[in-house]
């Protein structure tokens, strides 16, 4: 994989821009955004901006040039340090219709920390193909702006990570998730229900290997395959691959279809690990029944991982299921090109490197 360029990392008092660059719900759900942007800039003592259209409704949908001068404008901003996506979505690959060579340069030119997660995963593969390092994340409403707080763990995690230029190392498990869902339009005092977790499954492989991060949700990685932000060969090989599902619930026959279309293409004999996000989304208090036959099913994406593996002799291939980020929260923090570490004996997955400057 080729080398990606590490942005600077976060100090006290640096502004941070929020940007929609999917759906448009931080202007139709405003107080959810105000109570979000408010968390994060008391936990992590920044300053959040909006770029001129990051609260704007219909015009997004309708316009999607809006969205990439946003990030464009947040870019070349020298006194911006980070962009914050405000939520996902399902058409961020729009974008990719407007965006020139001179798109990615500025990307080039100008390093700066990227965050977001779901539909962004097409912004992620824009920045990775510019050759700059990004950050799969919790999104400002999604995650770090849960209610009641955003989750310790994630807290440490993030400090860690954007804060800190020294290598990351072992990252956290938490013993609980969150997939009980409370509309944004209630109140955001409602502390949601937490589950308890057998925490990350080591479910293949013996020995440790390590290889670069790549990867986001599912669904994504195949709307963008074929397009010229996809990987080449040779930033697959040696990679560690990270997915998740949607909200949209991919059943496992899915998941192991979007294997087989990476093992046809030549991707998965090439890949050192792979790491597989809790699958999902959330539930609502009504979908108990839904949410205990989806509990159900967690072992068969597993089945299918080991099963579509073994059909191209990758036996080998350390895998590790059940992980804390995607759809569900908490969400640890994945760099993009960051050297990877996975341990199936000690059961660690460490990053092994720094992730800013």
């Amino acid at each position: 994989m080729k080398q990606l360029i590490k942005p600077n990392r976060l100090k006290t008092g640096d502004l941070v821009a929020t940007v929609s660059l999917s759906s448009s719900m931080a202007g139709k759900i405003p107080g959810r955004y105000k109570y979000a942007k408010k968390q994060f800039e008391e936990t992590f003592g920044v300053k959040i901006v909006e770029m001129p259209n990051s609260l704007k409704t219909k015009e997004l949908y309708e316009n999607p040039q809006l969205r990439l001068d946003d990030l464009m404008t947040a870019i070349k901003d020298p006194s911006i340090k980070a962009i914050l996506t405000n939520i996902g979505g399902d058409d961020t690959v729009r974008l990719l219709r407007h965006m020139t060579d001179e798109h990615f340069e500025i990307i080039r030119n100008n390093p700066k920390i990227f965050l977001g997660m779901s539909d962004t995963t097409a912004n992620h593969l824009m920045f990775f193909h510019a050759g700059v390092s990004s950050f799969y994340s919790a999104s400002l409403m999604f995650g770090y702006g849960e209610n009641c707080g955003i989750p310790e763990i994630m807290i440490e995690n993030t400090k860690k990570t954007l804060f800190d230029n020294s290598p990351i190392g072992v990252l956290p498990q938490s013993d609980e998730y969150i997939v009980d869902k409370v509309y944004w339009d209630d109140k955001n005092d409602v502390l949601r229900k937490r589950t308890k977790t057998d925490g990350w499954h080591f479910i293949q492989g013996e020995k440790p290997v390590q290889g670069r991060l790549i990867g986001g949700c599912m669904e994504l990685l195949a709307m963008t395959n074929g397009t010229r932000i996809w990987p080449t060969m040779a930033d697959w090989k040696g990679a560690i691959l990270f997915v998740e599902d949607s909200e949209l619930r991919a059943i496992p026959e899915q998941f192991g279809d979007f294997l087989h279309n990476l093992a046809a293409m030549g991707i998965l004999e090439n890949l050192s690990g792979i790491l597989f996000g809790r699958p999902g989304g959330e539930f609502l208090a009504n979908e108990q029944s839904e949410q205990a036959n989806w509990l159900a099913q967690y072992p068969k994406f597993e089945e299918n991982l080991v099963k579509v593996c073994a059909e191209y002799g990758r036996e080998d291939m350390p895998i590790v299921t059940n992980m804390d980020f995607g759809h569900t929260v908490p969400q640890i923090i994945l760099p993009y090109g960051a050297l990877t570490e996975i341990d199936p004996e000690n059961k660690t997955v460490s990053i092994l490197e720094s992730a800013v400057l």
